[in-house]
């Protein structure tokens, strides 16, 4: 029992050995690596950033043949590990320490020399002591799904749609057009014509424009039934492999971006910008305003009255 409490709490390559089995493997490992991250669950949790420690082992199919020959590039590097970190740290805000240890250890097992991963992540400011998660992770745990993770994301176009725009009868012309040029489509709308609620604090704000965008995108997806309201990358990634075209619901998207837009919602143009950077976009087409000059991606405008 004693042995058992001890690897329980040793690092993650001790619990590694003590699974090995009878094919033992080469280890690679990553110890206390320290990042300020914004992570919870908890309304104290946002908008701030607390330390968060990182010890990472993944196991690799030993060498086989004649020995090696000092190349780089035949072994796991250790910058692919701290890379993996960073990317989902990037990629947006999680509440779970789960979550991203779970999606780290997915993205290490892209590697094809990595077999098994344990990650652990502890939360360093939460409580008196360190407060974190481990989990272990095979090749075989996630299938087929690693494949479809290392398959190239598609490329959407992006479109937003002004209140004009939105209620033209040219509206089913623009979408069939854009439809028919390939590319996975994904819809943005702006701050619907009507009064909405005011709060005295920027946030609350925020969130109360962001809400708005997402009833205006009913209202879309109301006058075509093709247009799907979608609000996580999860959904936007399964309905632009399946070719459904999507009308973007920013508020979570917007809300647990790492790096998010510089511009308030109510410049609802500049946020389809950010958001075509975001998801790659192939270009961003406005129709019946003018596109932020800063888009990341290239643009082209659509006057309404005109296909």
């Amino acid at each position: 029992m004693a042995s058992e409490i001890r690897l329980a709490f040793a690092h993650p390559s001790e619990r590694a050995i003590s699974t090995e089995g009878e094919a033992p493997r080469d280890r690679i490992s990553l110890r206390e690596h320290v990042r300020e991250v914004e992570i919870g669950a908890f309304q104290a949790e946002r908008g701030h950033t607390q330390r968060v420690r990182f010890d990472v082992v993944v196991e690799v199919a030993p060498s086989t043949g004649p020995a090696p020959d000092d190349d780089v590039d035949r072994i796991l590097s250790y910058d692919r590990v701290t890379e993996a970190i960073a990317t989902e740290l990037a990629a947006e805000r999680v509440n779970l320490l789960e979550t991203l240890a779970e999606r780290i250890a997915e993205r290490i097992l892209l590697e094809p020399q990595a077999m098994r991963t344990f990650v652990r992540i502890e939360k360093l400011d939460r409580g008196p002591g360190a407060l974190g998660v481990e989990i272990v992770r095979t090749r075989r745990d996630f299938g087929e799904h690693l494949h479809e993770v290392a398959q190239t994301r598609p490329h959407p176009r992006v479109a937003y749609l002004s209140n004009a725009a939105l209620a033209s009868d040219a509206l089913a012309g623009w979408i069939d057009g854009f439809a028919a040029e390939g590319a996975p489509l994904i819809l943005c709308v702006g701050l619907p014509d009507v009064p909405r609620p005011q709060a005295a604090h920027p946030l609350a704000q925020r969130r109360i424009d962001l809400l708005a965008i997402e009833q205006n995108g009913w209202v879309l997806a109301a006058r075509d039934p093709r247009c799907k309201v979608v609000a996580t990358r999860t959904e936007l990634d399964w309905a632009m492999k399946n070719g459904q075209i999507c009308i973007w619901a920013p508020s979570k998207i917007v809300l647990d971006a790492a790096q998010g837009p510089a511009s308030q919602p109510r410049n609802s143009v500049a946020l389809a910008g950010w958001f075509a950077g975001l998801v790659e976009a192939c270009e961003l087409v406005a129709i019946g305003e003018t596109p932020p000059a800063d888009s990341p991606v290239p643009t082209r405008a659509v006057t309404v009255g005109n296909s």
